[in-house]
């Protein structure tokens, strides 16, 4: 049982940040079982060797893979410091200085509005799977929050939802419920990331077509972006019909929470 332990707490390590498992491998090996307070001792060789590997030695090893983290700046931030721990905020370069360019292009349409980005991808290896996305797995994608508003309509970089996730802006009785369509399909999984909020916060904001119409436009005039994924009946309120927006399919899960977009 405890080889059992071990091993789901490296397998879920290694979905979650991709580095962790490897790290609590060397934690275990690295303590005897006969050694006193070997648990709290194994605990804190591996947040000391994995604070260390996330911040020091990994931004400095995933360029040989192709990819950086993303670079954060007074206009672009991450939605919670989780991503930047687990990993998730790695981008290849060109990505990189698409996200600077929509940030400050953000600025000139609302000064003190950020861009806030959600998950990216892992710093190494191709096709290495960021669950529980499909695609988020060479550098070229990136998800982004949407934009919200007060109740006076100024808009403002609060969210829904403390992990960025899970909070939709549902669509109206008169829209397209992709949603639906796609669980009657057999597709369970499409409205998944409501499970994953990790709970609701600034309950007062409302969803901003205004502001997140102009987000999305923004991503599209970068020549370096070839697709944008939002859930379809927001792409017919926003009004977006460049073609680089596309539907993601229904094997995904649902984009009214996030907008998903990628490099050529």
């Amino acid at each position: 049982m405890r080889i059992l332990l071990h091993i789901i707490i490296i397998v879920l390590l290694t979905i979650v940040t991709q580095i962790g498992g490897i790290i609590y491998l060397i934690a275990v090996l690295l303590i005897k079982r006969t050694s006193k307070k070997r648990r709290l001792k194994r605990i804190g060789i591996f947040a000391g060797l994995y604070l260390s590997a996330t911040f020091l030695i990994v931004p400095n090893v995933a360029p040989i893979f192709g990819r950086e983290k993303i670079k954060e700046t007074e206009f672009i931030k991450a939605h919670s410091f989780f991503y930047k721990l687990a990993n998730r905020n790695y981008v290849r370069p060109e990505l990189n200085s698409t996200l600077q360019n929509i940030s400050l292009d953000l600025q000139k349409f609302n000064y003190g509005l950020k861009l806030i980005y959600l998950d990216a991808n892992f710093p190494f290896i191709d096709r290495f799977p960021l669950l529980p996305h499909l695609s988020h797995n060479d550098g070229k994608k990136v998800d982004v929050s949407l934009i919200y508003e007060e109740p006076n309509g100024q808009l403002t970089n609060k969210k829904p939802s403390v992990s960025g996730y899970g909070v939709y802006e549902k669509p109206t009785a008169t829209e397209y419920d992709q949603n639906a369509d796609c669980k009657q399909r057999g597709n369970w999984q499409y409205d998944f990331p409501k499970y994953l909020t990790l709970g609701t916060i600034n309950k007062e904001i409302e969803f901003s077509e205004k502001g997140t119409r102009e987000l999305a436009n923004l991503i599209l005039r970068q020549n370096s972006i070839g697709k944008l994924f939002i859930e379809p009946h927001l792409k017919k309120r926003l009004n977006l019909t460049n073609g680089k927006v596309r539907f993601h399919g229904c094997q995904a899960v649902r984009h009214d929470d996030h907008i998903h977009f990628q490099l050529k």
